[in-house]
């Protein structure tokens, strides 16, 4: 292996381990700092003890009772600091809740960054090896699901017009999923709420993603569109999102004009679907348990014939 090809490997790994010590926090027993007999900034301190994981990360988040000065503060984490990295810790994640802001000030006179924000909690970062931090960024992309309710008896599809668009074309209803949603209950949901019609998720179409997307505060956005069974068919329609809805022929929409390019696409795919087989153009869903104990996934995939299933007769 030569070098240049070494010390990518070494960031690519180093990538990985710091995604896995992200993803792996939330659910790792924490422990104190401070151990043994040793003297710490944090173990005479008023302020909480730093909690640090497996993986060498330290975790420090103030409280709203915490009522010291900012001059007081700075001092405890300054030499808090020093201590963490003579311990050999590879980083700081400080959580300030929003009334004690101004010690954010003192945060960032020692290196701190800003990782992000929820609710009433400002998260920033501080990276203690050499080099630029390596530790991953906050979420880059927001995920909105759009749902195809397609009635296989009649041909037609749900469609709605946004009331809020400057051009006001044929698509189907959707939003934003929520925090720990799945897709499609995203799209089932979204779709009661805009439409009054029920429905059950079948299966995900397509996913368009694009970057610097001025609805997602620049980030990216992934835009999924899921294949739905109608569960009911009398359109109760939000006058607020909604300026139209409609139950309309699919090949109309596919090949009309006053629709958007990706609406039109689906609606071809769906097309072509219920011709030829949906199963030509699903990806249906399936639940595996993940690598963490007590949590499961969502896998998406076109369907597998079942002797790649079982090993049989291949």
């Amino acid at each position: 292996m030569g070098v240049g090809r070494a010390a990518v490997t070494c960031r690519t790994m180093m990538r990985l381990f710091c995604w896995r010590y992200w993803a792996r926090l939330p659910a790792v027993r924490a422990r104190s700092v401070s151990s043994g007999s040793s003297r710490s900034a944090l173990s005479d301190s008023p302020w909480p003890q730093g909690i640090i994981d497996r993986f060498g990360g330290v975790t420090v988040s103030l409280l709203p009772t915490h009522t010291l000065d900012e001059s007081s503060f700075k001092g405890w984490l300054h030499e808090s600091i020093k201590e963490w990295q003579r311990d050999g810790r590879i980083a700081v994640w400080l959580h300030v809740p929003i009334m004690l802001s101004n010690l954010i000030t003192s945060a960032s006179s020692e290196g701190f960054t800003f990782h992000h924000a929820e609710h009433d909690t400002s998260t920033l970062t501080l990276w203690l090896k050499d080099g630029p931090s390596n530790l991953p960024g906050y979420a880059t992309h927001q995920v909105g699901v759009a749902g195809a309710v397609f009635d296989e008896d009649t041909g037609k599809v749900l469609v709605v017009q946004d009331r809020n668009k400057t051009v006001n074309t044929w698509k189907f209803p959707g939003g934003l999923s929520d925090h720990r949603e799945d897709i499609g209950a995203t799209a089932v949901r979204e779709v009661l709420e805009e439409t009054g019609i029920k429905s059950e998720f079948k299966s995900l179409l397509s996913i368009r993603q694009q970057h610097n997307h001025p609805g997602a505060f620049g980030k990216s956005d992934m835009y999924i569109i899921c294949r739905l069974k109608p569960l009911s068919y009398e359109i109760s329609f939000c006058p607020q999102e909604c300026l139209k809805c409609e139950w309309m022929d699919l090949k109309e929409l596919a090949y009309c004009s006053n629709t958007t390019p990706i609406t039109s696409r689906i609606a071809k795919l769906l097309l072509y679907g219920h011709k030829e087989g949906f199963h030509k153009i699903d990806l249906t869903m399936r639940t595996f348990p993940a690598i963490y104990s007590g949590l499961f996934y969502s896998l998406y995939h076109k369907e597998l014939p079942e002797a790649y299933e079982t090993k049989r007769n291949l």
